[in-house]
């Protein structure tokens, strides 16, 4: 880094009263600061800064992953990892989840922040009705489990296929991401399906979860917020305007 040297205030003259007052006016006057430019009334903007995450501290509820029916013989768990744009699992993140019963119902069920009615604590689901609704937060690995029934097709919509709906949250998003998740058995009909129609290959396999060998009724479905720096494609997300 450079530096410039300061000028040195003048000496003032010994043979002269006046050249000394004058001398002494300069010095004050060099010795004084200046005066602070005028305003153009245009302010600088503000860096831009993510707030959070706070969600681990009231967002998750006691069940929130636990989506069907205590003991339901029908259910499914689906589990995966959030993975940053360099493959490092996301630890604070918070997914919500949304979908059709099985019947194509949308309807869903109230209960799934029940609270106590003596401290006011939430207590969760009551184990018994579905309410379609679901909400897990990753855990230090970055993983996250969701225990709920196989959706139906939505009611009304004839030849579409089931899929759950997942909302994403995490540090480093402005904004919350939304995507899919298709079971591989639904898949097969996914050129009727009008956003699975619309994807090239690859980019739709980001949105199709893989059923696990060996593990009853168990899929994997990871999500990347960004493109991997190994190549592995980013989810695909969804704008709803």
């Amino acid at each position: 880094m450079s530096t410039t040297t300061p000028p040195t205030n003048p000496v003032p003259s010994p043979t002269s009263p006046t050249s000394a007052a004058s001398a002494a006016s300069a010095s004050a006057s060099a010795s004084a600061p200046a005066p602070a430019p005028a305003s153009t009334g245009v302010l600088a903007p503000t860096p831009s800064q993510t707030v959070g995450p706070f969600y681990g501290y009231a967002l998750p509820f006691p069940g929130g992953g636990d989506v069907a029916p205590a003991g339901h013989p029908d259910t499914i768990t689906v589990h995966g990892h959030v993975h940053d744009g360099d493959g490092a699992p996301v630890p604070d993140a918070l997914l919500e989840f949304w979908q059709a019963a099985p019947d194509g119902s949308l309807r869903g069920a109230p209960g799934s922040l029940r609270r106590d009615p003596v401290t006011g604590a939430v207590i969760g689901r009551n184990g018994v009705d579905f309410t379609g609704f679901g909400r897990v937060p990753t855990d230090a690995d970055g993983h996250w489990a969701l225990r709920t029934l196989p959706p139906g097709a939505p009611a009304g919509a004839p030849g579409a296929v089931p899929y759950i709906s997942v909302c994403v949250f995490a540090r480093g998003l402005l904004h919350h991401l939304y995507t899919r998740i298709y079971l591989p058995e639904h898949a097969g009909a996914g050129a009727a399906d009008p956003l699975l129609g619309s994807l090239e290959p690859d980019r739709r396999a980001t949105l199709v979860a893989t059923a696990e060998p060996g593990r009853h009724r168990t899929y994997r479905f990871d999500i990347r917020l960004q493109q991997g720096t190994d190549g592995s494609g980013e989810t695909v997300f969804l704008d709803f305007g």
